[in-house]
């Protein structure tokens, strides 16, 4: 990867307008959806002749659209033609924008499109690598002009989703988002678990009398739940195991998981053990957590 300008994010009072563009096969597809995932609002394949239209249209209502991305390809050579002039006239309107171009070596490319089975968008009646020659040389000049050449050559679709979101994303580097979920058993397993954790193995609340009334949410059952049963060894030993699992998780892209957490009914276990481990995996590095409780109050 190479820079041509500081890219520490700015907060401008008008909408951000980032221009995406680059080789075929470099990306273009991956880091429109990356973006897109982290609030800005996209616009694939635009024709050049419109970007000014467009930004002049966002620009009226920049609390509406704060944060847009326009891709544009080389797929019309007549109309990639006008691109630098639209750039011009931006810059000349006092529009402020970055342009970010990605690119991939021409062996990668070339072994991208054999693998989607697709032809080059230039490459007409000749060969693959007829077409990236002929993209490179339109392309080069605008390239030049760019504010952020990304390299991805050595990247895979994760890789080069999770360096768009730390360049991009106002947050920074991914953020994990858990969600420990407690259940009943015998209303069935949560069909959007990523892991279930089976805490059958407790002393169960119900059996004793002053606490059948309660839940997991109250102290009483909290403590007995957690002491001197096993629990407390069992959270902090999960915890340890998912650590790398977390971590591979946003190295690979993935924003999303569900931490399932299940006794009989949903109601004392499962919810007492599934907010101390919520409280433990709070405190790992980019992650968020939230707690819910699909069956508390089922009879």
């Amino acid at each position: 990867m190479t820079q041509t300008e500081d890219l520490t994010p700015v907060k401008p009072t008008e909408s951000e307008l980032l221009v995406v563009t680059g080789m075929s096969g470099a990306g273009r597809s991956t880091a429109a959806n990356a973006l897109e995932d982290h609030g800005w609002y996209v616009v694939e394949n635009l024709p050049p002749q419109m970007l000014v239209t467009l930004t002049d249209l966002v620009s009226r209502m920049p609390q509406s659209i704060p944060k847009l991305a326009v891709v544009v390809d080389v797929r019309s050579k007549a109309l990639f033609s006008d691109i630098r002039d639209a750039l011009t006239h931006l810059s000349a309107s006092g529009v402020s924008f970055r342009v970010l171009f990605l690119d991939a070596s021409d062996d990668v490319l070339v072994r991208r499109f054999e693998q989607g089975r697709r032809p080059h968008p230039l490459q007409g009646d000749g060969r693959i690598l007829d077409g990236i020659a002929t993209e490179r040389e339109v392309l080069h000049e605008l390239k030049e002009m760019s504010t952020m050449v990304v390299e991805t050559t050595d990247l895979n679709v994760h890789e080069l989703a999770t360096d768009i979101t730390e360049y991009f994303s106002a947050s920074g580097p991914i953020v994990l988002r858990l969600n420990v979920m407690s259940f009943g058993f015998k209303y069935g397993l949560p069909v959007d678990a990523n892991f279930v954790a089976d805490v059958r193995f407790i002393p169960n609340p119900h059996w004793v009398p002053q606490l059948r009334p309660l839940t997991g949410m109250d102290q009483e059952v909290s403590d007995f739940v957690l002491v001197d049963s096993g629990a407390e060894e069992f959270v902090e030993r999960y915890v340890h195991a998912l650590e790398p699992v977390l971590a591979g998780y946003r190295r690979e892209n993935k924003h999303y998981a569900t931490i399932a957490v299940g006794c009989t009914g949903g109601k004392h276990r499962s919810v007492a053990v599934s907010a101390e481990l919520a409280k433990r995996l709070a405190q790992l590095p980019m992650v968020t957590v939230t707690t819910s409780h699909r069956d508390l109050g089922r009879e």
